[in-house]
């Protein structure tokens, strides 16, 4: 009888990268089933067709690379990545949204840095920063949820709207985005944003008409169905508690202090958290493997200093959600977060 030595814990159970990639794409169920139901099937198109660019898209540059495609393929990152850029982005965007953020993270922030593990940046935040920048208007074309629009949008509607830029009646997306009385829809974060440039205060904001068109109640429970997922995720231990912990503590205290020392121009720690892709960005983005913090103390730190860049660019910033941002800002204080903060070898000098 052969025996093999182990160290110990014995009991660990060590999952490889694609069940780890599987469970994630698994707890993001949730959170895309309430966003599908507010916003549109849509929303399922955008994750179907960056899905695909994603797969097709590693395929090739593996091919090129003379890399093991197959194999590599079922680690589901190029999955995941499409994934999450599907659903960043507004459910009746333009198809080549998806086509150009998908391939740029593919092709120039994963594998022209070598593939997965040797990335610096998060690929889906990265891809979201780009098409941000250079697409502002298509990116910011975010409807109202289905029963708050002005025009009553089916499948067949909303596939059109995808593929051409109007429906089936002719409607553009200028005018699906202004409702009957003249209101231009936007995010609850967005109208927070452009009515205090304007001149008002968080509470009369609050009580606008075009806040209410925001979709602030469907946003928060699309929040919470990522926020379940996560949940899942750290009872796997598929993630660990201290980023998305330290990240949502994080927004907490510095959303507190803005609001505490000027309650009439800043939004309140509850809006932060429910609002945006926050527990989106906890769980699922800020997470993420390879450009996160790797030490205990240093996950702790990213997951703060990612949070500080989130509340003070909503609060003073030009772009109303900043978490792809903040993260990028984090992924580039990564190396000198592990180097002050890796721990000390046990017999080693201090």
């Amino acid at each position: 009888m052969a025996f093999i030595n182990a160290s110990s814990p014995h009991q660990r159970t060590r999952r490889s990268t694609s069940q780890v990639m599987l469970w994630v794409i698994l707890c993001l169920i949730p959170g895309v089933l309430i966003q599908s139901y507010f916003f549109g099937l849509s929303n399922l198109l955008q994750i179907a067709l960056a899905s695909l660019v994603a797969l097709l898209a590693e395929a090739t540059i593996l091919k090129v690379r003379k890399r093991p495609v197959i194999k590599t393929l079922k680690d589901g990152s190029a999955l995941l990545t499409g994934i999450l850029i599907a659903i960043a982005i507004p459910p009746l965007a333009p198809w080549w949204i998806a086509v150009i953020g998908t391939l740029f993270a593919i092709v120039f922030v994963k594998q022209l840095y070598g593939g997965l593990g040797q990335n610096i940046f998060n690929p889906a935040m990265a891809a979201y920063v780009l098409l941000l920048v250079s697409f502002p208007v298509q990116m910011t074309a975010w409807l109202p949820m289905l029963s708050l629009q002005p025009f009553e949008l089916s499948l067949l509607d909303q596939v059109s709207t995808v593929l051409t830029g109007y429906t089936l009646d002719g409607y553009s997306m200028a005018q699906l985005s202004v409702s009957i009385d003249g209101l231009t829809m936007a995010t609850p974060l967005d109208t927070v944003k452009n009515s205090l440039k304007a001149g008002f205060t968080t509470t009369e904001i609050f009580d606008m008409a075009s806040f209410k068109a925001s979709s602030s109640q469907a946003i928060l429970w699309v929040n919470m169905g990522f926020l379940l997922g996560g949940l899942i995720l750290l009872s796997k231990r598929i993630i660990l508690w201290m980023i998305p912990v330290s990240f949502l503590v994080g927004i907490s205290v510095f959303s507190f202090i803005a609001f505490a020392y000027q309650p009439d121009l800043n939004g309140s720690p509850v809006f932060h958290l429910v609002s945006g892709g926050t527990m989106l960005g906890a769980f699922f983005i800020l997470t993420d493997p390879v450009s996160a913090s790797t030490t205990v103390k240093g996950r702790l730190l990213y997951g703060i200093l990612i949070a500080f860049f989130v509340v003070l660019i909503r609060n003073v910033g030009g772009y109303p959600d900043a978490i792809a941002f903040a993260v990028l800002l984090g992924n580039m204080c990564v190396p000198l977060i592990d180097y002050y903060t890796q721990p000390k070898v046990y017999g080693g000098r201090a």
